[in-house]
């Protein structure tokens, strides 16, 4: 039962920083227009994201823009972009499998060690799914940091990070907690089933004998 809750413990986790990592996908706000320094503060606040910029005015009104086209943009955003969607589609996938290998469902295979192998595999894909995840994140961080300290950057020009950075940083920490929590469980489940096995074998042979 321990096993079972420290699995179930693990899922959920990573179907929370499954979610956060859709939603760190679809927001805009990767960076943010800076107010630091001699920054002229501006009516207008803008935000970038990997599908489109936006601009907030103060009167409440939103105005996004799609970027038009993805060989015009810098190599890093469509980096990230690839990495944020191959991060969402491993999540799901490991959704899927980690829950036939779960050992508190009924679902595909009943031998025990069969489920073990699953459920570690959908594991290892939480597990890659986050690293995916922080990679992008902590890339477009540097990004912006590195054109927020650039001395030929105007001062109006600088970015600083956006909300959206750090729901990704924490979504890519719930994801790989997860992921280490249903590989753990199975791993120790099965170190004990070869203890057990191995005890047992002396006995049978003696009862031959």
């Amino acid at each position: 039962m321990a096993n079972s809750g420290f699995q179930l413990l693990g899922y959920f986790l990573a179907l929370g920083g499954w979610i956060g990592i859709i939603s760190t996908t679809v927001l805009p706000q990767w960076k943010q227009s800076s107010y630091a320094g001699d920054a002229i503060i501006m009516a207008v606040g803008l935000y970038e994201g990997l599908w489109m910029s936006c601009a907030s005015q103060s009167t409440g009104q939103v105005q996004c823009k799609i970027f038009d086209s993805l060989l015009s943009l810098d190599v890093h955003i469509q980096t990230c972009r690839a990495l944020m969607v191959i991060s969402v589609l491993m999540g799901f996938i490991a959704i899927i499998v980690s829950v036939v290998g779960m050992k508190c469902t009924k679902v595909g295979d009943n031998n025990p060690s069969t489920k073990s192998k699953i459920a570690i595999s959908g594991g290892s894909l939480f597990l890659l799914s986050g690293v995916c995840t922080l990679v992008a994140v902590s890339w477009y961080a540097t990004q912006v940091s590195y054109h927020f300290f650039d001395p030929s950057t105007p001062i109006n020009a600088r970015y600083e990070f956006g909300p959206a950075l750090f729901v990704g940083w924490a979504a890519a920490i719930l994801m790989m907690l997860g992921g280490s929590f249903l590989c753990c469980s199975c791993v120790n489940e099965e170190r004990r089933g070869q203890q057990f096995y191995r005890q047992s074998q002396p006995s049978t042979a003696r009862e031959y004998v």
